[in-house]
């Protein structure tokens, strides 16, 4: 066998499948790593208690720059200190929780939300993404469609909420994302998801399945008329869609 002549005697070939499989089995363990920036550490049922990491397997904290100015670092090192207004069931770990309280307004199940930045999202532009057509003047309404303003909004009980008085939209992903309702009787300015509407165009009314109209004047109000946060964004569409399951005591009950 001549100098540097190897391949007569080693399987090139399964060399170079067990190299795909040590690379495949890295790059696992790589992902595995970086899917545990959220979400983790994790912490048992009783608040306070952590749970055992594993020194494989959280990475160590990294810092991201943020694309309109700031940092965030994760895994985060901050934890969410909020009462959980709930109880289990049972003393088994896992057990459902039973709200104790209001679950619409205390953030409990499909109420629940993170707590994400208390600033607006921003396009491109660095101006908010999410704002109300009186400061978008490039958006209309197609001809075609059902312009909602001025409808009247009903509750899943049937009852007047109150009447729409704009449309906000998304600039960054050109759509209607929110409807501002003028609750009744005192008129106060809510926000409603577009994806909680069904618009009956020939009686000129927006119909709200997941809640009752009296649970409008409960909706999470905004810090700016104007403009909506990351975090109130998910406030408000947690609370529409608890409504599903907590506005009626029967909602909450099994079909069967």
């Amino acid at each position: 066998m001549e100098t540097g002549a190897i391949t007569s005697h080693i399987d090139v070939a399964q060399v170079v499948l067990y190299a795909f499989w040590l690379f495949f089995a890295g790059l696992i363990f790589y992902l595995r790593r970086e899917d545990r920036r959220e979400g983790y550490p994790l912490e048992w049922d009783t608040p306070g208690r952590r749970a055992d990491d594993g020194f494989l397997f959280i990475p160590a904290p990294k810092t991201f720059l943020l694309q309109h100015g700031g940092t965030q670092v994760a895994p985060r090192v901050e934890r969410d200190d909020r009462e959980i207004k709930a109880k289990p069931i049972a003393s088994w770990h896992g057990a459902p929780l039973q709200p104790t309280g209001d679950p619409m307004r205390d953030g409990v199940g499909p109420a629940a939300y993170a707590l994400r930045g208390e600033t607006p999202e921003v396009a491109l532009d660095g101006l908010p993404r999410i704002v109300p057509m009186r400061a978008a003047r490039d958006f209309s309404v197609e001809a075609q469609d059902p312009d909602p303003r001025g409808m009247t909004v009903v509750g899943a009980d049937g009852v007047v909420a109150g009447t729409v008085t704009d449309i906000w939209v998304d600039r960054a992903e050109p759509r209607a994302a929110f409807l501002e309702v003028a609750v009744e009787p005192d008129l106060r300015h809510v926000l409603l998801p577009m994806p909680f509407v069904r618009i009956d165009r020939g009686r000129r009314m927006v119909k709200v399945a997941s809640i009752l109209a009296r649970h409008f004047a409960h909706v999470p109000a905004l810090q700016n008329a104007e403009q909506i946060t990351a975090r109130e964004d998910d406030q408000i569409c947690a609370y529409y869609a608890s409504g599903h399951l907590y506005a009626l005591p029967s909602r909450a009950e099994p079909i069967l």
